[in-house]
């Protein structure tokens, strides 16, 4: 087995852990198929991972990354404020898209982490890692394109992940796509509503054109 860097070496085993849990259910992956769908042994995995707490966190921290770094490369300037806002969620549901499965895990992270005594800061530590990182992305959208907020910066990190965690969850069970982009169309124009340039102008959001809400 080739030598690797520990953190390296923990990151081969925290997406190998992804890989397996989505496919098998977190209850079910055991140390010795994380440790085989990662290629290496199991006094390896000891090493680098101390408790299955510290497993988890890794993997919450990891998928939570996976769905930033999409955004976050997609969040540049556009024709306007609007537009750009819209860019980082598209970017977001097109790796909901792709990613079914690596989804519909970090539910199943929750419960999880909600129902075994001992693991249930993993679930808070979760939720405030989704604010965090909406956090991240409305300040790095600010610097591209300055603005000011008409309601505190951390109350609509919130509320973000609020709307796209109940809409993600909305689309894996109804998987109603046209409907999805809609209601993605609807949070971008309450985000732009919420936003104030320089001159005092607010962020263009044209009326609603998409198809009916009912499902």
């Amino acid at each position: 087995m080739a030598r690797m860097p520990s953190a390296e070496r923990r990151r081969q085993l925290t997406e190998a852990a992804i890989r397996v849990m989505a496919r098998d259910g977190v209850a079910r992956a055991t140390t010795r198929s994380i440790c085989a769908e990662a290629g290496v042994s199991l006094s390896v995995f000891h090493y680098c991972f101390d408790s299955k707490q510290a497993l988890l966190e890794s993997v919450i921290a990891a998928i939570t990354e996976h769905g930033i770094t999409v955004a976050r490369e997609a969040i540049r300037p556009r024709a306007n404020l609007r537009e750009t806002i819209r860019a980082g969620f598209q970017a977001y549901w097109d790796h909901v898209a792709a990613n079914p499965g690596e989804h519909m895990l970090t539910y199943e992270l929750t419960q999880y982490a909600l129902r075994r005594p001992g693991f249930e800061h993993l679930a808070r530590r979760q939720y405030e890692l989704y604010c965090d990182t909406y956090t991240e992305l409305i300040e790095q959208l600010r610097l591209l394109m300055p603005f000011e907020l008409r309601v505190p910066a951390h109350v609509l990190a919130r509320y973000l992940a609020a709307m796209t965690d109940g809409l993600t969850l909305n689309h894996l069970v109804l998987g109603d796509t046209a409907v999805s982009a809609a209601i993605l169309d609807m949070i971008t124009d309450h985000v732009a509503g919420l936003t104030e340039t320089a001159d005092g102008d607010r962020a263009h959001a044209p009326e609603y054109a998409g198809p009916p809400l009912s499902v």
